[in-house]
């Protein structure tokens, strides 16, 4: 599987833009990906989103800065060294996959992902299930962000702000801790994993 993490603008792809993408593949963790782009013109910049992801608007406009176009093939071109293509990461299907897709689309690139793919949420919800662990239930929703599925598999919060490849790669270390109950990325090692996994 291929572990992404982009940063946007905002949070509807229809108008808003994706900044950065960062991507591992968990098979061959050294395998990785980053780029930063410009955002397209038009796309609408919300003061939260910058605040997360460490932009500033100057940067994002600059003509100096690759395309998002050619992000998005830099980054179509870099899943094909990758021998599982199925997306996963927190959130995916209903953040990341569509950013990705919309932008695709929006320069007539020719890219399907995968239907199928693996949320970081749901292991961690199953995980919880399963150890009989109290799920965080705020309005009838299980809140569980990415800092506190980082924090119940050993992990401290994500480095503020945000950084695509940062977050792919301590996504793909929660998967490796969820899934196999050891370290997947060497700068990790000195996290010890909890006992309750």
């Amino acid at each position: 599987m291929i572990v992404v993490d982009i940063e946007t603008t905002g949070v509807d792809p229809k108008i808003h833009s994706i900044v950065s993408i960062g991507a591992l593949d968990f098979a061959n963790p050294k395998n990785q990906f980053y780029e930063e782009c410009r955002i397209w013109d038009g796309a609408k910049i919300e003061e939260k989103a910058m605040e997360v992801n460490g932009f500033t608007v100057p940067q994002l406009i600059d003509n100096k800065r690759q395309s998002l176009e050619d992000a998005i093939k830099k980054f179509i071109r870099w899943t094909e060294t990758c021998p599982s293509k199925t997306l996963a990461g927190n959130h995916i299907a209903a953040f990341d996959i569509p950013f990705l897709k919309n932008s695709a689309e929006r320069y007539n690139i020719k890219w399907l992902p995968h239907y199928g793919a693996i949320d970081l949420y749901s292991v961690c919800v199953a995980e919880m299930l399963a150890k009989r662990v109290t799920l965080p239930i705020e309005k009838g929703v299980i809140k569980l962000k990415t800092d506190d599925i980082l924090q119940y598999i050993g992990l401290p919060a994500e480095p503020k702000p945000h950084n695509g490849l940062t977050g792919a790669k301590m996504e793909a270390e929660a998967f490796s801790r969820l899934i196999y109950r050891k370290p997947l990325l060497e700068e990790f090692f000195d996290y010890a994993i909890p006992g309750r996994l």
